[in-house]
């Protein structure tokens, strides 16, 4: 008999095996679940920021290249036929711009004109502004033409006289700025010149 007891207790040991019952298997999916969705969500979170950082650059971009302004003509100077003593310009706002504030007199958020030749540079010319068509307010606004005028006589250094060639650089407030070379004609003995 003890012989058929050892034998049960055999069989017994071997149906006892102990497997993965549905609990365990229940949290183990679970797990996976979980790690694949927080997976998922660093993914998504990483791809928005990104595309957001994009969108930001774009706008920025845009806001930019809108606040432009452009010639309208030519630049006319006024002679004294030694020299160039005076400038004048139209400008109205690129396709699709924003509006720019011209005002020579504002202390914050104006336009700037920087004056550049071969032998000087003025950061800063003295300028003013007369409105063409539209309201009188300095502000540049679409359908707008202002007139700029610098004096040329008010900074001592500037000499223009017969094939110099200068740059203006007018940067606004906002916005890409507008760069205008021009060269002086061999003779300046008329009283007013097209620099074109």
């Amino acid at each position: 008999m003890s012989k058929l007891h050892a034998i049960t207790r055999r069989f017994k040991a071997l149906r006892d095996e102990d497997g993965i019952t549905g609990l365990e298997t229940a949290i183990i999916l679970i797990a996976f679940v979980v790690v694949a969705a927080v997976f998922a969500f660093v993914v998504l979170s990483t791809g928005l920021f990104s595309a957001e950082r994009g969108r930001e650059t774009v706008f920025a971009g845009l806001a930019k290249t809108r606040g432009s302004v452009t010639l309208s003509g030519g630049i006319l100077a006024t002679s004294d036929q030694t020299q160039i003593t005076n400038l004048t310009f139209g400008v109205v706002l690129a396709a699709g711009g924003d509006s720019v504030s011209i005002d020579p007199g504002a202390s914050n958020g104006r336009t700037v004109i920087s004056y550049i030749d071969n032998a000087i540079t003025d950061p800063d010319l003295t300028y003013t502004v007369t409105p063409v068509v539209g309201d009188t307010d300095a502000v540049l606004e679409a359908g707008e033409l202002m007139e700029i005028g610098i004096d040329l006589t008010q900074n001592a250094q500037i000499a223009l006289a017969t094939n110099d060639t200068f740059t203006l650089e007018i940067k606004p407030p906002s916005g890409s700025y507008l760069v205008v070379r021009r060269t002086t004609p061999p003779s300046i003995s008329d009283t007013i010149i097209d620099l074109n």
